[in-house]
């Protein structure tokens, strides 16, 4: 992907780029600083990633903005460690444990057994800390208010978790998913079903379809080419 810089690029006509989204950023931070990097104003992203998680952003330009929801329709996997024994009202770290319990009695064949009754088909809630829209609001403003609303179900489909590492409390593991997943959410019932809780200690999105992270620009990349192309012009 690195290969994108390597010349001139015609961000009017369209681009699409690959980036990784830096720890405590939103994804809206990101298209604000490529704006400024590109001095365009046609840019957009092909789905959220939370302030607290990092990985893959599908970022385009120009004309190519009308592929963005394709994009946003393709399969996802992340990279998740599950903090079992506390629970949060955001299900990540973004807020105070509001719940903890005694995970010592739990076994490595209680946890892969949990975790596998959530692969397939599933409705979920949309987590009240998240960006989705409910009457023309983001959720996560509702909830800093201490607001509570009424969210609608969404169908999501698991594809695969396949467990990497059992430290208890830490459980990671790979979760690849569909479209409008949050896997913050699938966390929080995973943690309620082996009745301990759970939140998201750690989450980096590392595919949307065939795009990988390790092929992604950071800030510091796309920073670069405009001091390059900028020292070109002198």
């Amino acid at each position: 992907m690195a290969t994108i810089l390597n010349r001139k690029l015609n961000l009017e006509e369209g681009e699409m780029f690959l980036v990784s989204k830096p720890l405590e950023w939103s994804s809206f931070d990101v298209v604000n600083k490529m704006r400024s990097i590109f001095h365009i104003e046609r840019i957009g992203h092909a789905g959220t990633l939370d302030k607290n998680a990092t990985g893959l952003l599908i970022v385009c330009t120009g004309k190519k903005t009308k592929e963005l929801s394709g994009f946003q329709e393709l399969e996802k996997e992340y990279a998740v460690t599950m903090r079992l024994g506390e629970r949060t009202e955001s299900y990540d770290a973004e807020t105070p444990v509001i719940e903890s319990s005694d995970v010592c009695g739990l076994s490595n064949e209680n946890i892969r057994s949990a975790i596998a009754r959530f692969i397939g088909n599933q409705t979920q809630l949309p987590p009240m800390w998240s960006a989705a829209k409910v009457r023309g609001k983001r959720l996560y403003k509702y909830a800093r208010k201490g607001v509570e609303v009424e969210r609608r179900p969404r169908d999501v489909y698991i594809r695969n978790i396949a467990v990497t590492r059992i430290a208890v409390p830490d459980v990671e593991m790979t979760v690849v998913c569909s479209k409008g997943t949050y896997v913050r959410t699938l966390v929080n019932d995973i943690g309620l079903d082996l009745g301990v809780g759970a939140h998201v200690a750690a989450l980096s999105r590392t595919r949307i379809g065939d795009f990988h992270l390790s092929d992604a620009l950071t800030l510091d990349d796309l920073m670069q080419y405009k001091h390059a192309r900028r020292n070109e012009r002198l």
